[in-house]
This record gives C-alpha cells, structure tokens and sequence, in this order.
C-alpha cells in the first residue's frame, strides 16, 4: 500500500491510535497533517504538518484544513480520532461534561468531514475514517455521553457514505479496549489499576488488550484501493468484546 503523494489528515494525533496512524501512513510515504489539541513535534518535518487545533471549534478547522491543502496540494484522506472520556450516568453527568464529550466526540468529525470533504471532490477521490468504540455496540456502566457519542459516529458515517458516494468511500472503525494513555489515566483513577487491567485483559478472548499499531493497520488497510468496496459499515477490532454471555460450559 503506497501513499505516496497523498495527503491525510489524522485528529488526536498527539497520543495513542491518532499517533500510531501518523506513524504508519509517513512510512507509506505519506503526507500527514497532525491535528490536536496538544503540540506535537513531528518526526518528519517534510511529510507532515502538526497544528495546535481545537477540533470543536468550526473556525479553528476550516482555517486548518484549508492550511493542509495548501500546504501539500491536496486532501485525501480524514481520520477522525480525537477523543475524550468522562464518566457519569444520565443523572450524575452535568450538562458542561455532557456538551463537551459531544462537541470533541461527535461534533469535530462533523466538523472535520465538512472542511476536508469538498477538497476530496475536487479530486473526485477520498476516504473518511470515524474511529468509534465498541461502546457503540456494548456499554459499561456510567459513560453515558461517551457511549452516546460513539453510537452517533455510527449515524455519520453511514449518512457520509451515502450522501457521497461513488467518489467518498466513509467506514467507522470500532476499538475494543486499546493500550492508549487515555485508557491507562482512566485505570489510574481505580483505588487497585492492576486489578482493573486483568479486568480488561479478561474480558477479550485473546487474553490481551489491543495496541494503537493494531488499529492503525486497518485504518491503513481501509484506506487503501484493495478496500474500495467498503463503505458504510462499523468494523469492530475488540479482540471478541461483548460476543460471549456467561454460562456453564456443560
């Protein structure tokens, strides 16, 4: 898979599944724009572009996308990754917590996919990436905005898929639980972490949580040409998450 000579634009890119994204498409030759909220220092100053950008605000994206493709000459592909989590159940959740999972979950790739998706047409080519959760499928307890949000994505990307095609393909990529700094600051706030990870580790059929790398991989699979018949559809990589009910084995 070679992506020389096209341009993606990755949110939360700072960390986790967003860093591990720039990571893989620079090595396929790639020109990556690094958005996020937190100053990234890019590996390789020629290829990529890291701009301090607050995904929720409209202006902030519209000028940094239009920054990007007058930079590399072009949009090709969005990965809209950026996320936050907050806990709470409906009753427990104020309404700032509430608005603000929103606004970074849900409202940056509307945003995100607004701006970038007019350049795609210009080169009547172009993918969009909506990284979900599991949670949109199965939910813990108390996260109910973050559930809520990630259920949303769903929505987007099937409604960008059809309002697009032929030339925009749209596919929502599901992550289990991943090895990622928001999920090991989620553990730290557990009186027992160490508990908390076997926790996850048991709950996935490998035995195992996931890597940022893993779910890279098939962003850039995705992405690719031996992918074009895809579009429209939630792909969960959740090591069997929520697929077993508990039971005797007799």
């Amino acid at each position: 898979m070679n992506y020389q000579n096209k341009t993606i634009v990755i949110t939360g890119a700072a960390k986790g599944i967003g860093a591990a994204c720039a990571k893989v498409f620079l090595e396929a030759g790639a020109n990556v724009g690094l958005l996020d909220i937190d100053v990234i220092s890019p590996t390789d100053k020629e290829r990529s572009m890291s701009v301090v950008c607050d995904v929720s605000d409209e202006n902030a994206v519209k000028n940094t996308i239009h920054k990007i493709k007058n930079h590399f000459g072009s949009v090709d592909y969005l990965i809209n990754n950026a996320g936050i989590q907050r806990y709470g159940s409906v009753t427990e959740t104020s309404s700032d917590d509430w608005d603000l999972v929103m606004n970074v979950n849900l409202k940056s790739f509307f945003l995100c996919a607004k701006y970038a998706i007019p350049f795609m047409l210009e080169s009547k080519k172009g993918v969009v990436i909506n990284i979900a959760s599991v949670q949109a499928f199965v939910s813990q307890q108390n996260v109910s905005a973050y559930t809520t949000a990630k259920t949303a994505i769903l929505g987007l990307t099937r409604s960008i898929a059809v309002d697009y095609a032929p030339l925009i393909r749209c596919v929502a990529v599901c992550p289990g639980t991943i090895d990622t700094p928001m999920l090991r600051d989620a553990i730290n706030l557990s009186p027992d972490p160490a508990a908390v990870m076997e926790e996850c580790i048991e709950m996935h059929l490998p035995k195992r949580i996931g890597t940022p790398e893993e779910v890279a991989e098939l962003v850039k699979y995705l992405c690719d040409d031996k992918s074009s018949f895809i579009t429209g559809q939630a792909f969960r990589i959740d090591g069997g998450l929520g697929i077993t009910i508990a039971g005797s084995k007799k």
